[in-house]
């Protein structure tokens, strides 16, 4: 496993990140609750493989369930040879409204506390916004309490989980982020956009749904009526299976790490065979120019209807 730099945080990290919403709650298709999940242990041991065979970053948040107190009782004991990534609460009320400055500054300030326990630890390497929208980042007193906590060395340095182009590009431009996490897959490979403009500031980029939630991957097949022609477009990356990858999530996974802007992937583990697919996929031998393009070619025509949270609303995964 190869590590590469984060940006410009001074931190390296490995081609592969364990992914831990899948480890603190049902999540995913075909996961309805705890009793498709793995045991505490069982989850203990997968994340001890992970680092045994040199995943040093690990991703959780606040609201992934016991996700961060199982990552703490597992590397308590091996802190400074891992890479920690947590995210704070949400913090738009019922209604969906943002609170004042100053119980802004206390939810970020609790949350951090909460995640600090959870994790037994006195520090989190890189700590993130959660869902940050447009709204939130022109929040500079957001981005003051993050660098605060930074300058007290409670965080090494400071994040943003997006979902939308016009938010990386905010992110980036603000300067208060050193670390944007964001969706890119060969479906929808929008915010490729941005990444000459990542580089430029010294932003790590940190890739997630890598898999588009299982579709990029043997476990989904017969998806819903309303997404046939996802479902034939799927079909269509079969031409480079043969000759670069020997299934689509390996092809998937390759893809990302075929960017060199890109510091890691974000690939959510819960069972051991997941991990191996993984390890396996971040070889070093990643997709040629040609391959490349001919992947970029193959993206998704109608990128906007690419909407997972609309597709679950709607029941479209099943």
């Amino acid at each position: 496993m190869k590590l590469r730099p984060l940006g410009s945080t001074g931190i390296s990290v490995s081609e592969i990140a364990f992914g831990g919403v899948e480890i603190g709650l049902p999540y995913g298709i075909g996961v309805k609750s705890e009793a498709d999940m793995l045991s505490k242990s069982e989850a203990i041991r997968l994340l001890h493989a992970a680092l045994d065979n040199g995943v040093n970053f690990f991703d959780t948040a606040r609201m992934y369930g016991a996700s961060e107190a199982i990552m703490g009782k597992a590397f308590r004991d091996r802190r400074y040879r891992v890479v920690l990534c947590t995210k704070c609460r949400h913090f738009r009320d019922e209604h969906g409204e943002l609170p004042d400055s100053g119980a802004l500054k206390k939810i970020i300030e609790t949350s951090l506390h909460e995640s600090l326990s959870a994790l037994q630890t006195d520090f989190v390497d890189v700590y993130m916004l959660h869902q940050a929208d447009s709204e939130i980042l022109d929040r500079d007193d957001i981005a003051e309490t993050f660098l605060a906590l930074k300058k007290q060395g409670a965080i090494r340095a400071t994040g943003v989980s997006t979902y939308k182009v016009e938010e990386t590009k905010k992110a980036i431009a603000g300067g208060a982020w050193e670390v944007v996490q964001l969706p890119f897959n060969l479906m929808d490979q929008s915010q490729e956009r941005q990444f000459s403009a990542a580089a430029r500031a010294g932003v790590g980029i940190v890739v997630r749904s890598v898999l588009f939630k299982g579709i990029l991957s043997e476990k989904v097949r017969n998806l819903h009526p309303a997404l046939q022609a996802v479902e034939a477009h799927l079909k269509r990356y079969e031409e480079l299976l043969s000759e670069y990858a020997p299934d689509l999530p390996t092809l998937a996974t390759k893809f990302a790490l075929s960017f060199r802007e890109v510091s890691s992937v974000l690939v959510g583990i819960d069972r051991m065979a997941y991990l191996h697919k993984a390890l396996a996929a971040a070889d070093g031998d990643y997709l040629d120019e040609k391959a490349l393009a001919r992947a970029r070619e193959l993206r998704y025509p109608e990128p906007e209807f690419l909407d997972l949270v609309k597709w679950d609303r709607m029941g479209w995964l099943r």
